[in-house]
């Protein structure tokens, strides 16, 4: 629908489409359903790449280009990016849920090393169950900085969050 009524985006014009109209149904309660399949992912990305063909002079640039020039990312890290910003959210109370229905603090004597939020992995016997939230954000979580995971707001967070991701 876009690509009938605009026949050619310039950058500008093509953030404030795109963020308004597109990225909001792309992304619409990802860190409930979050996408495991690699059909699922593929068929979002594909929209994504699609999207961003639009801008005037992007056509024939790769997608990882394209994105490096509009400064997008995927969509995949961008699922994990909220991912973590949630798992903030409920580990520093900012968030009105008991932390202790999603994780479980690793208090092991032995894990010296990072920060003091890092979580504790729970064995399943159900193989689905990695693809849970509270299952699949832990390895992430548990790999951030202490400088990152410590911080006092979640803006202070998501900036740590991107900067470090930046290097």
């Amino acid at each position: 629908m876009v690509h009938r009524q605009f026949r050619d985006l310039d950058r500008k014009s093509f953030l404030i489409i795109y963020k308004g109209f597109i990225r909001p149904h792309l992304e619409y309660a990802i860190q409930t359903w979050s996408p495991y399949q690699k059909g699922d992912i593929e068929h979002l990305e594909k929209v994504q790449r699609r999207a961003t063909r639009l801008v005037k002079g992007y056509r024939k640039l790769s997608y990882e280009e394209r994105l490096r020039k509009l400064g997008l990312t995927t969509l995949q890290t961008r699922r994990l990016r909220g991912d973590l910003i949630e798992t903030f959210k409920i580990i520093t109370g900012k968030e009105q849920i008991n932390r202790e229905t999603f994780f479980q603090m690793n208090r092991s004597v032995y894990d010296t090393r990072g920060h003091c939020f890092k979580l504790a992995t729970s064995r399943s016997r159900l193989e689905v169950r990695r693809n849970f939230f509270s299952q699949r954000v832990i390895p992430h979580w548990s790999r951030l900085p202490a400088h990152v995971v410590e911080a006092d707001t979640v803006n202070t967070f998501k900036n740590r969050l991107d900067k470090e991701w930046g290097n």
